[in-house]
């Protein structure tokens, strides 16, 4: 029997499943859209489908970093709730994921999903999260790759499973490299130093600085050394070799790697759901509407 794009349509309408999904579907069942459902129910495809538009901005964030430190990854692996992130199913997903992205050096999500979960086995990553949905009932969602290959050696450090971070680093005591990761998890630097923050970012700033040491109603030239100042403030609270090191205020990132003869050649740090908008329902509003909606 011919498959049409109207029998494709409906089928998509009804799961909630991709077009090339729906017309494999559609052929195995030789144009019946009932068993076609039914088989797509029972793989899973339609209901990990119909999940796929909700916001999933919980998860984990997992840390990889070979033997020798000369190369690591950061993944981000996401679902909606906190009691989905603690699921043993999803924290092994999440795992075996971040040691796949660890041996091939992929750097891109759509490149690591076609891999297979397991080096012996024929799964993709792609096909085990969507068995995984049915499973847990909750969206999940790969979203982000990061590959560090080592310009000196690298270091991690993971605070819990909602941040991560890897250092690339170069010199110093053997404690500096988890030191300095454990900093960057804490302090959140936008950047390295001055000359890497955005243009737009530094420009918006000295905008809002200047209004507001102009309302003080001082002379221009005090105007300008207070711009001046606190730019220079606001520098080195967002750049880590500005920053004051976490467990010795008393001194800057920079005096310490200068006081250890070592040098940062670059850092990531992920932080679950970072960046994405998180749905937060009102109960009472939801309560209201249905009952508008039944009224009418």
């Amino acid at each position: 029997m011919a498959i049409t794009a109207a029998m494709v349509k409906e089928l998509r309408e009804r799961t909630g499943a991709g077009m090339m999904e729906c017309k494999k579907a559609l052929v195995a069942s030789q144009g019946n859209i009932e068993v076609a459902i039914e088989n797509m129910r029972k793989s899973g495809q339609a209901k990990a489908a119909k999940k796929a538009g909700r916001i999933a901005a919980d998860g984990v964030i997992v840390l990889a970093i070979n033997d020798e430190q000369t190369r690591g990854v950061l993944v981000e692996v996401n679902c909606e709730t906190d009691f989905v992130a603690k699921d043993q199913n999803f924290t092994s997903f999440a795992q075996a994921v971040s040691q796949r992205a660890l041996a091939t050096g992929v750097t891109e999500v759509a490149d690591l999903m076609a891999l297979p979960l397991h080096a012996a086995e024929d799964t993709t990553i792609e096909e085990a999260r969507q068995a995984l949905i049915v499973k847990v009932g909750e969206n999940m969602q790969v979203r982000r790759i990061v590959q560090h290959q080592a310009t000196g050696q690298l270091a991690g450090y993971q605070h819990g499973v909602r941040i991560g971070v890897i250092v690339d680093y170069q010199g110093g005591e053997p404690t500096l490299g988890k030191d300095l990761a454990m900093h960057v998890a804490a302090s959140n630097p936008l950047c390295l130093n001055a000359e890497q923050v955005p243009p737009e970012v530094l420009h918006k700033e000295q905008e809002i600085v200047a209004t507001q040491a102009q309302e003080s109603g001082k002379p221009a030239n005090i105007v300008e050394k207070m711009v001046a100042g606190r730019m220079r403030k606001y520098l080195a609270e967002i750049t880590l070799l500005g920053q004051s090191f976490v467990k010795d205020p008393d001194t800057t990132i920079q005096r310490l790697l200068q006081k250890q003869q070592a040098q940062i050649h670059h850092f990531t740090r992920f932080e679950v759901g970072e960046g994405i908008e998180k749905k937060t329902e009102n109960f009472r509003d939801e309560v209201m509407a249905q009952a508008a909606a039944a009224r009418d």
